[in-house]
């Protein structure tokens, strides 16, 4: 017997209890799919985490003083980074950086829908967009004349323009008050994705230029100093030259924390990396127990058909040929399931699509190879106990049973 006649016997002795065959076939439809499934999910999660981080700046190095107990308030103020701290690292990293913006906070009080409110107000410059890779909805961005004339002009966060007049683009032109102040609206702004905390910018927030909100503190403090790398390969030693220009331009004692978001950026694909893993284990475990059940029932056909294989060895029929027939019938329940389970696995994130606009759902071709390959080989390890059994059965008793 060859393997077409092997595959023919198979197929009959299938069709004989289909609802069988199907209910144990779809063991590996699910174990399958959800091999698809799950790798998919990890994969479209880990994307997403990773261009958020990215967003923010994966190249983004923060720095800011660290004040201790110890300290008296004249250090403090002193150790604060100063404006000229932000143009020296300009000068000396030239070359190497994109930009370098300086950040100041303050609260503001303002009316805002017939209520009194707390909101938040930054002084930065021209810079603060390339490094914070901010989005302009409507109007402008600070300029250089802006911050070099201290121009009093603002730009508001898009829910700010919102509560406040309806759209971003009605909020263009408009004069708000400021620390006592009138302040032109000359653009809307958003961040481009999630900062994780990383971000001084609240929901409502006003940015005006850093030399005029100089003006209403009493301590000049950059809190925090951004600078974008343009190497990624180059983070780490921006981030020592960083440090040591500042602790250089300060009293000695003064302390930095120079930090970037590497160190984030790689903790993420390690969780994610650990997280496929992990649930590709899990959906493995469907599959085995599919195995399991193909076993059992390939166990119990063996039992049911001991007769019919006493005769097939009666007529001519070897051991080979008896273990190949049952091991085919295995090989293809678990070969059909597999393949039913790559078409619902790869289908569903394929059909999301098609409802939600703008969403990219990457199905792994790695995963589809590995789930075929997955369901071919519980097919040969599972198959083979009960295919073996059958094979070795005594034709003389096989032909005695009822």
């Amino acid at each position: 017997m060859n393997l077409g006649e092997a595959l023919s016997f198979s197929i009959q002795a299938l069709e004989a209890n289909p609802i069988r065959s199907m209910l144990t076939g779809l063991g590996m439809v699910i174990g399958t799919a959800s091999v698809i499934l799950v790798v998919t999910i990890s994969l479209t999660s880990r994307d997403y985490i990773l261009e958020q981080i990215e967003g923010v700046g994966s190249n983004l190095v923060y720095a800011q003083a660290e004040i201790g107990t110890q300290q008296t308030s004249t250090q403090v103020d002193a150790d604060f980074v100063k404006l000229a701290d932000v143009e020296a690292v300009r000068e000396q990293l030239a070359g190497r950086i994109v930009a370098a913006s300086a950040i100041m906070n303050t609260y503001d009080r303002m009316r805002i829908n017939g209520k009194d409110q707390d909101i938040q107000v930054i002084g930065t410059d021209e810079f603060y967009k390339p490094v914070r890779n901010m989005i302009v909805l409507s109007g402008r961005f600070l300029d250089s004349s802006d911050v070099a004339l201290r121009q009093k002009v603002c730009l508001l966060t898009e829910k700010l323009a919102q509560r406040l007049y309806g759209s971003t683009s009605a909020a263009i032109g408009n004069v708000i008050k400021v620390h006592e102040l009138q302040f032109t609206v000359i653009g809307t702004f958003k961040e481009k994705v999630e900062s994780f905390g990383q971000s001084e910018l609240g929901s409502e927030t006003i940015l005006i230029p850093v030399t005029v909100l100089r003006y209403f503190t009493k301590v000049e403090r950059i809190d925090p100093l951004d600078v974008q790398v343009k190497s990624a390969d180059d983070v780490e030693a921006i981030t020592q030259q960083i440090k040591q220009i500042l602790e250089s331009r300060h009293r000695p004692g003064a302390r930095y924390r120079v930090q970037n978001l590497t160190e984030i950026l790689n903790a993420a694909k390690k969780i994610a990396t650990i997280l496929s893993l992990v649930l590709v284990m899990v959906s493995a475990i469907a599959l085995i127990i599919s195995g399991i059940g193909i076993m059992n029932i390939m166990l119990v056909t063996v039992t049911e058909r001991t007769r019919e294989i006493g005769i097939r060895m009666a007529v001519g029929a070897s051991r080979k040929e008896i273990l190949l027939q049952f091991l085919t019938e295995a090989v293809l329940i678990s070969l059909g399931g597999g393949m039913l389970g790559i078409l619902v696995g790869v289908s569903i994130p394929l059909s999301v699509q098609l409802f939600v606009e703008n969403l990219a759902i990457p199905v792994s071709p790695a995963s589809v190879v590995i789930a075929f390959s997955v369901s071919c080989a519980v097919g040969l390890i599972f198959g083979m106990l009960p295919a073996n059994r059958a094979s070795r059965l005594n034709p003389t008793e096989a032909l005695r049973y009822e």
